[in-house]
């Protein structure tokens, strides 16, 4: 099992949403996040470095048993790339995830995804 995080634009979040369900991966956890990357560098102002502006992004957690990550990375990249890519359109991270537990059933692992 993984755990898949996904930093993408606020635009691409809808277009994700969908290419997932019909990748047949319809359990997602999405909150509204800031923050930034490459897509500012230090910007000087009156003569004094300001840190850039945090830039609106939505993180995407999903937990997928391991036949399902490279569907869901892949349809990720493919859902969020603005045309050929630019700066901005995100990262993916991938954890090992030890132990899922449905609270409902009591269902472990596998199963509870």
């Amino acid at each position: 099992m993984k755990m898949i995080t996904a930093i993408i634009p606020s635009d691409k979040l809808d277009q994700v949403r969908e290419s997932l369900i019909a990748a047949e991966i319809g359990r997602i956890t999405v909150s509204r996040v800031t923050g930034h990357g490459r897509q500012e560098d230090e910007d000087l102002y009156r003569g004094q470095k300001v840190a850039p502006n945090l830039i609106p992004k939505v993180r995407l957690e999903i937990g997928v048993n391991d036949d399902f990550v490279e569907i869901a990375v892949n349809t990720i990249i493919v859902a969020a790339r603005h045309g050929d890519g630019k700066i901005g359109d995100g990262k993916i991270f991938i954890t090992p995830l030890e132990e899922c537990i449905r609270i409902r059933t009591g269902e472990r692992g596998g199963q509870a995804i």
